[in-house]
């Protein structure tokens, strides 16, 4: 495919992805996901933001070691400090970009940075200048494009392009522009900036009032031959453009767009599960090409139209983004090769023989409670064996939950806290009530409980229940997972889960947060 037709797509699911409330990741969770990218084939992943922490440098730094195929990227503010954090975790990476940005708009440069316009400028030339140092890609965002003068942006662009940026982003931050205005901005910055031809022009939409999709693709056919998006829309607020609408849109549509990208888009729906499995995101059943109803007909004119002839009422197959019935039954008389072979198929990797086993004993577990195992549940089953490897303050040891039409549920739990065996009990309105409170009065964590979720993770009664439990302390927001045939027991885990993050040190900076 020619340079000019092919579109680059740049995933940040581990960067703007990770700051939904409660979505952060771990390192090996981060390079699970990355993996999965991998494979996907997207050719930018932004692996997080080096400066915000110790854990994301180790973070950003895994990745860049564990992929090979994709260019990894760190994200970093117009800072010396935040591009010498970023070159240094990029240093493993086969191949490297560094993805610095500041505020153009008037209301960021005077409310926000408390800087003039020219110092804007000069800051972001000498960003751009100290990232070459480290890689010869280097992109350059100016953030809340889409409310910034026209005038300032094409100076700002052709300055930056001059000190060597390759890639020009142009962010709806707050997910304010519409498609038509958006668009014209993205040929009118392509149109005026006199070495554009030296560049590749990128735009990375919010969705705020639900248009980041369609602004993306307003850009491509303006000349954006980048869209930074994230799998599910992940993101901040009402969250980033989905890269599986932006990616099936191009596809689909070749009619109206002369790019195509070079996904393999048969990875798309296994990423998105593992995402939502890891992040404890549900993919609302009727979301385009991932929900569990974007290839459902019920109508019964739908299906004798289907019937007659797919192409009557679907306009893309379902087996081109990843959706297929063939799966390999796994049970109890399953053995470990068959284990491992399939969880390599959907992505998923051991690092030892001990993580290995440890799954694989997880496995047996579920296939006594269960008759088929499907790849749902694995991905399940190797989440839930991460979580409970990380961070682990606290752990379940036993729950005994007493239910009964007319008397108060009851629920009596030993965890161990510190090493230390600790029992607790406690009355509820009914038994997961019970149950957190149990929990709650071993581990005292203090938290508030946002958010309780449960989603069956395969059909049938016998289906494992997947539980996602949010806490906020003290303005920190954190998710639980827990999966299990038995949903107190699953609720119970998911809570352990979520405060064993909430009790665990942490001393991120949201990479938006702070003064330039």
């Amino acid at each position: 495919m020619a340079q000019a037709d092919k579109l680059i797509i740049f995933d940040t699911t581990l960067r703007d992805g990770e700051q939904s409330p409660g979505a952060s990741m771990t390192k090996d969770e981060k390079i699970r996901i990355a993996k999965a990218l991998e494979k996907l084939r997207v050719d930018v992943i932004e692996a997080g933001f080096p400066i915000a922490s110790h854990g994301d440098f180790e973070a950003v730094e895994a990745v860049a070691r564990s992929v090979t195929e994709a260019r990894i990227c760190g994200l970093a503010r117009a800072l010396n400090r935040d591009i010498d954090r970023a070159g240094e975790a990029l240093k493993p990476a086969n191949a490297s970009r560094i993805h610095t940005f500041i505020a153009t708009s008037p209301i960021h440069m005077e409310r926000k940075l408390r800087m003039s316009p020219d110092q804007v400028l000069e800051q972001a030339v000498a960003a751009v200048r100290r990232a070459r140092r480290y890689t010869d890609d280097v992109e350059f965002s100016a953030e809340d494009a889409g409310r910034s003068d026209p005038d300032f942006l094409c100076r700002v662009f052709e300055a930056v392009i001059d000190a060597g940026a390759s890639t020009l982003n142009i962010p709806d931050t707050v997910g304010y522009n519409i498609p038509q205005q958006f668009g014209e901005l993205i040929g009118t910055l392509i149109e005026r900036i006199p070495n554009a031809d030296k560049a590749v022009f990128s735009v990375h939409c919010h969705n705020d009032l639900g248009l980041a999709v369609a602004n993306s693709l307003a850009a491509v056919m303006n000349g954006a031959r980048q869209v930074e998006c994230t799998i599910n829309g992940l993101g901040e607020r009402a969250g980033n453009a989905a890269l599986e609408e932006v990616a099936m849109a191009v596809r689909t549509r070749r009619d109206v767009f002369s790019c195509d990208t070079m996904l393999d888009t048969t990875q798309i729906v296994p990423c998105s599960r593992l995402v939502s499995n890891i992040t404890g995101f549900p993919v609302q059943p009727n979301k385009a090409i991932v929900g569990a109803n974007a290839f459902a007909h019920e109508s019964g004119i739908h299906q004798d139209g289907i019937l007659k002839s797919r192409e009557t009422y679907e306009i893309m197959r379902a087996e081109d983004v990843g959706w297929s019935h063939n799966r390999m039954v796994l049970g109890k008389h399953s053995g470990r090769n068959a284990f491992k072979s399939r969880l390599a198929e959907i992505g998923v990797e051991f690092d030892s023989e001990d993580d290995l086993n440890a799954a694989f004993a997880r496995f047996k577990d579920l296939a006594d409670k269960k008759h088929e195992i499907f790849d749902e549940d694995l991905q399940a089953l190797v989440t839930d064996t991460s979580a409970s490897a990380e961070n682990e303050r606290a752990r379940l040891v036993s729950l005994h939950v007493c239910s009964e039409t007319g008397e108060t549920p009851r629920a009596d739990v030993t965890l161990s806290l510190d090493g230390e065996e600790r029992a607790g009990s406690a009355k509820g309105s009914g038994p997961v009530d019970a149950a957190f409170k149990a929990i709650e009065h071993v581990v005292n964590s203090g938290a508030e409980l946002l958010l309780y979720s449960v989603n069956n993770i395969t059909t049938g009664t016998d289906s494992q229940g997947e539980v996602t439990v949010r806490l906020e302390r003290g303005g920190r927001i954190v998710n639980g997972q827990g999966a299990d045939t038995d949903i107190v027991i699953a609720s119970a885990k998911a809570y352990v889960n979520a405060c064993n993050k909430i009790l665990s040190p942490v001393d991120r900076d949201h990479p938006q947060g702070a003064d330039v």
